[in-house]
């Protein structure tokens, strides 16, 4: 045949024949060079043991199977002085050893296995010719995602939930190269801790602003630099001004309730409450009594500010609907909120210990909520204990033109935001809330000061910063400058330097993706493998 050179699987190969295979497709044989080199000693040797047959997967014809059967000598070694008797033929550039299809079939597979996943790559295999099945492509995708890659001096490290609000892992990010350097199955101190000790030329930890990973770098890499996340900062200021802001009330039915039904704070502890459930016969009259003017759905959720569909809703009663409560379940402390409240006044008061209780009657959820129960008892009974406690009413900050109240959200989003960036109708809300709030004044000159330490990125005036937001009194802000002050290093680093965790941000958005893709079928090792960058190791 004289194509039979085009049939070589390599240029070690000599191609003797090329037959069409029973069971269709082709099979090719061919033998290597006829001597051997010993790899411990090099010498060449001509003499010869045996013959063994190997058959390897090579690349399709026309659609067609190919089968590379090699004539694999295995030779005498006939130095004196090498301890190795025998050695066979080494076939490196053509196949690894025990493998059962050439390199370049190899790389195919975990080509396709990292673009695709396992199942779609296997149907396009078989479309090709290639009979691989979704467990072989998996296995060589776990196989180049442990080649070894250049030692990392700067992660960014972040977590990402298995189970929204249930499990979560760890993902670390190479932030020079811009790739996943590992995921690690869970978020715990120690696992994190352990994985940071095992790369100790680490120079810099790009962070999020939580304490776990602020732990594990102390304790895995005490001599890297850690960087809190800039976009996690001001998100946490826009954060306490949305709570500060919150005592002003919120927009759900701003345009039915009066000034005096609105939210109330004591001392420092906020209480941030809808004053529409307190109004909801007022509300359900009122809609109706638009109703009876005419009024269509949309027109009266532009007037009330309500949704269209909450107003066809209640319009579809005569009185106003009772609320729905599910059942009360072993899940939720109020379950047994009259053992609770008996152990309460037998003097039982803290979270661990009545936690302990209620697990042996039964209790299946977290010491989480017991304690936030436990907390608003605290709280009532130190307001009715402590005479100093005076109860302001402030008033709602409404818009002058619409007359509708500002949204703590949407007040918070303005307070932060330069006023050269703001539109016509941004600028008057501003104007109204700086007017109608002082709080809201004070803030948004706290809030350009810190933007302009931030963009400038000078941490020199930042404890002055810390400093007068300490001394503004207004409860949300003095407790963010107290975070930033006790992170205070991580903080200065965030500004000065050039890292940050977006690209960790933006890595886990693709996890997201792919975990989306594979149907949340996928296990630790298999996002392992297609996260982490392509190592062909054939």
């Amino acid at each position: 045949m004289g194509s039979k050179k085009h049939w070589s699987p390599g240029i070690d190969v000599a191609v003797q024949s090329v037959e069409r295979s029973e069971r269709g497709g082709w099979l090719v044989f061919g033998v290597l060079a006829p001597n051997g080199i010993c790899p411990d000693c090099g010498f060449h040797s001509r003499r010869r043991h045996g013959w063994r047959r190997r058959r390897l997967q090579d690349y399709p014809a026309h659609g067609n199977k190919v089968t590379v059967d090699l004539a694999i000598c295995r030779w005498r070694c006939q130095a004196p002085a090498c301890p190795r008797r025998t050695f066979s033929d080494q076939i490196a550039s053509i196949a690894h050893p025990f493998a059962r299809r050439t390199s370049r079939v190899g790389e195919i597979v975990s080509h396709l296995g990292h673009a695709t996943g396992g199942r779609p790559a296997e149907r396009l295999l078989h479309r090709l010719g290639l009979g691989v099945s979704d467990d072989t492509v998996l296995r060589h995708l776990k196989q180049c995602a442990h080649g070894a890659g250049e030692a990392p001096t700067v992660i960014g490290i972040d977590d990402w939930s298995w189970r929204k609000s249930q499990t979560y892992g760890t993902i670390i990010v190479d932030l020079e190269r811009r790739v996943v350097i590992d995921i690690l199955e869970d978020r715990d101190v120690v696992t994190c801790t352990d994985w940071l000790r095992r790369h100790p030329e680490l120079e810099v930890i790009s962070r999020d602003r939580c304490g776990l990973y602020a732990q594990a770098a102390r304790q895995g890499a005490p001599q890297a630099k850690q960087v809190a996340d800039r976009f996690h900062i001001v998100q946490n200021l826009r954060q306490a001004i949305e709570e500060q802001m919150n005592l002003h009330g919120r927009a759900t039915g701003r345009a039915l309730l009066s000034d005096a039904d609105n939210i109330t704070a004591a001392g420092r502890l906020l209480k941030s409450r809808l004053a529409h459930r307190t109004s909801r016969e007022e509300i359900f009259t009122t809609i109706h009594a638009l109703r009876n003017q005419g009024l269509s759905c949309s027109e009266i959720g532009r007037r009330t500010g309500f949704p269209r569909r909450s107003i066809a809703k209640w319009l579809q009663f005569e009185t106003t609907p009772d609320r729905r409560r599910a059942a009360l379940k072993r899940t939720s402390p109020w379950y047994f909120e009259k053992f609770l409240r008996q152990s309460w006044k037998d003097g039982i008061r803290t979270g661990s210990a009545l936690f302990r209780l209620i697990q042996e009657r039964g209790y299946e959820g977290s010491q989480t909520h017991l304690q936030r129960l436990l907390a608003g008892w605290r709280r009532a009974e130190q307001q009715a204990t402590d005479p100093k406690v005076e109860h302001a009413i402030l008033k709602p900050v409404r818009d002058p033109e619409t007359g509708h109240a500002i949204s703590p959200v949407i007040a918070a989003a303005l307070c932060i935001k330069p006023r050269g960036k703001l539109t016509p109708d941004q600028v008057r809300k501003v104007d109204a809330l700086k007017a109608g709030s002082p709080a809201f004044a004070t803030m948004r000159s706290l809030a350009m000061r810190f933007n302009g330490i931030i963009r400038g990125r000078q941490a020199d005036p930042l404890p002055a910063w810390i400093d007068d937001a300490i001394e503004s009194n207004l409860a949300p802000i003095v407790r963010f400058a107290r975070t930033l002050n006790r992170d205070l290093d991580a903080v200065t680093n965030a500004i000065e330097m050039p890292w940050s965790n977006g690209q960790a941000e933006g890595q886990i958005n693709r996890l997201k993706t792919l975990k989306r893709a594979m149907y949340g079928r996928a296990g630790p090792e298999l996002l392992r493998a297609r996260m982490l960058p392509f190592r062909h190791t054939n």
